[in-house]
């Protein structure tokens, strides 16, 4: 039975040592196989309140949510061999591996979920530092290594959502008022449109265009 404590701690000490040094670390290099995380699933939780669309993708293709599912499914292999002598800790690394896809995957297709029961996650993502807050589904280590730093319920994060609430508001009102614009020119255009179509028959094409009709028409 002690393999199941000890699998559930290591996964979480692996947690949180990946994303620091390999997310953030080896992904901050645009060239690197990890930078998906930083440059891609960072800046859509940015842009977006922590929802990111890429998860709607499927795992069949290559994109950064399969990449991240390769490598759970790479780090959990790497345990089977010990599997005949300690199967109760292989067990509790596979499920680790599993209950990290699915909760990393619900926190950023429902940040209102996150917020609740993942809030280290979502501070992650949402709070003023990107470098803290490194574990996913615990926040067993970054209470150990100091790295936990909360940011949802604080007055900070109040006036960053009111803030973004506003820039929303403007964005959504400059997007209606070009609409708008972009539909009285089309009312002012189409009575040009309309006065200009006997223009083009008494022109000499049209003019030739009915002489040849009347000729086609004579017996």
């Amino acid at each position: 039975m002690i393999g199941i404590p000890i699998g559930l701690a290591l996964a979480n000490a692996g947690e949180w040592a990946i994303h620091r040094y390999v997310l953030h670390g080896l992904g901050r290099s645009r060239s690197s196989f990890w930078s998906f995380h930083w440059h891609e699933h960072h800046r859509n939780c940015r842009q977006n309140d922590s929802l990111d669309p890429c998860y709607r993708r499927p795992l069949t293709r290559w994109n950064a949510q399969s990449k991240e599912a390769l490598a759970l499914a790479a780090g959990t292999a790497a345990f089977l061999p010990l599997f005949p002598v300690a199967p109760l800790f292989v067990g509790t690394i596979a499920y680790c591996a599993v209950n990290y896809y699915r909760k990393h995957k619900r926190a950023h297709l429902d940040p209102g979920w996150a917020r609740e029961h993942l809030p280290w996650h979502y501070d992650h993502h949402m709070g003023p530092n990107q470098h803290a807050n490194w574990c996913v589904t615990r926040p067993w280590f970054d209470h150990v290594m100091g790295t936990r730093v909360p940011y949802a319920g604080t007055e900070r994060e109040a006036r960053d959502r009111a803030r973004r609430a506003a820039r929303r508001r403007a964005r959504d009102g400059a997007s209606a008022a070009a609409a708008q614009r972009g539909a009285v020119a089309a009312r002012r255009g189409a009575p040009a449109a309309r006065r200009g179509a006997p223009a083009a028959a008494a022109a000499p094409g049209g003019a030739a265009a009915a002489a040849a009709q009347s000729g086609s028409a004579a017996p």
